[in-house]
């Protein structure tokens, strides 16, 4: 070949690379955000969490390990499901990751779903929630419904996948279980169950979508003078529904349930205030501490609230609460504070155990929200409910039939009990 020809070859080839070269647009400059991301996320909790030597987990390692992922991570999807990796080995529900737009307000809480709230029941992993209008209530699934697979996975393997080498602790195999139906959003969920015990297998896929959960208040008369009030978060607004239901009520409320087994905590500050109204001013309610093992928070009840303006009228009497796997944070360091004021009695099942601190949210270079565990919670009496929870004084479980017919033996305990304790 002569040398103009091969100059002519050399050309013609660096011309076709150039071409079938991806232009640096779009798809490069995001993942180069996303490794920014990344490492802020990696350096915001190293240096915050409120454990130094972040649970025993080798964070240098991980992080070098997942980081490649996050530079090559298709989508917004992709990327997150990563930062969910490296968070996940602390096995801390509170140090948490939001893309942008899903956590705008911290009271409401989005989450993905296929509509179905799970939970085992006698060794069998059941539906304990179905959300209304979802595409699992129209497919048929009802309570008490036995989960057979999981887009072709038996429960109890996804359950020992997640676990993986964990501590055991209450929280662990009740929050495995929760996350049976995990995935990226928009994608379907093959699942196979089964109305009765050797009953036919149905089918139905679900599609994993946004789901809101808001904040809720109830207060109802449970006949004898006993009320339940019932709340799934603590903000400063279901307190003063709280110290206004109450008051309004008057004296024809003289014993009270409330129902803690779907609050996952809230505002130490509304807490505080619910508390205020059930024990005298100045009761200690635990301490939070730093990194540095020095105390942040040390709240007490007091004589004036801060979601109300007038005087709280203070109730006197008996008071029993109502908890389980997902009963958490704020709501765990309330049930421990009245009870070891002997203020309260606990009724159902042992609680989850997440009793960590937040002080403030992260917000990311690319609007997503890092939230990180950075206070560590010790109670009034020097107990660590982080990884321990609280053993109810009566346990009571939900049976698959419980379910199944729509009956909640746990509140009909308690107020079988307020009822008797008044009679006497």
């Amino acid at each position: 070949m002569s040398k103009a020809r091969l100059r002519l070859v050399c050309l013609l080839l660096a011309l076709c690379a150039l071409v079938c070269l991806p232009p640096k647009g779009a798809g490069e400059g995001a993942n180069e955000a996303r490794v920014r991301v990344f490492d802020d996320v990696w350096g915001l909790v190293r240096e915050r969490y409120y454990d130094p030597a972040l649970r025993g987990v080798d964070w240098p390692g991980l992080g070098a390990r997942l980081r490649p992922l996050a530079a090559v991570a298709r989508d917004e999807a992709e990327f997150y499901g990563v930062l969910r990796r490296l968070l996940a080995s602390l096995r801390d529900p509170h140090t948490r990751v939001f893309p942008p737009g899903e956590s705008e307000d911290w009271r409401v809480q989005r989450f993905v779903s296929v509509g179905l709230t799970v939970r085992e029941v006698e060794g069998t992993v059941v539906v304990a929630g179905v959300a209304r209008g979802s595409e699992a209530a129209r497919a048929g699934v009802r309570l008490g419904d036995e989960i057979v697979s999981v887009d072709g996975e038996r429960p109890e393997a996804l359950v020992a996948r997640r676990l993986g080498d964990a501590v055991v602790s209450p929280s662990a195999r009740p929050l495995a279980v929760a996350r049976l139906f995990d995935g990226p959003r928009d994608t379907p969920a093959h699942l196979l169950f089964r109305r009765e015990v050797g009953g036919r297998v149905r089918e139905a896929r679900l599609p994993r979508e946004v789901f809101a959960r808001v904040p809720e208040f109830t207060l109802k008369g449970a006949g004898g003078g006993v009320y339940v009030a019932g709340f799934n978060i603590f903000t400063e607004a279901v307190a003063a529904r709280f110290v206004r239901a109450l008051r309004d009520e008057g004296d024809d409320a003289r014993a009270l349930v409330i129902d803690l087994r779907e609050n996952g905590g809230g505002e130490t500050e509304a807490l505080t205030d619910i508390a205020s109204v059930l024990l005298p001013a100045g009761a200690p309610l635990g301490r939070f501490t730093g990194r540095d093992g020095r105390a942040v928070s040390e709240p007490r009840t007091r004589a004036r609230l801060l979601s109300a303006a007038e005087a709280p009228t203070a109730f006197t009497g008996p008071v029993v609460l109502l908890t389980g796997p997902r009963t958490a944070s704020a709501a765990e360091v309330f049930a421990a504070s009245l009870r070891e004021a002997g203020r309260a009695r606990l009724f159902g099942e042992t609680t989850c155990g997440c009793v960590l601190g937040i002080r403030r949210r992260h917000t990311l270079p690319d609007g997503g929200v890092l939230d990180i565990s950075e206070m560590d919670y010790r109670t009034a009496a020097g107990k660590r409910l982080e990884g321990a929870g609280l053993t109810p004084d009566e346990p009571v479980a939900p049976t698959r039939a419980d379910l199944r017919k729509g009956h909640d033996p746990t509140l009909k305990r308690a107020v079988e009990w307020l009822r008797r304790r008044r009679g006497r």
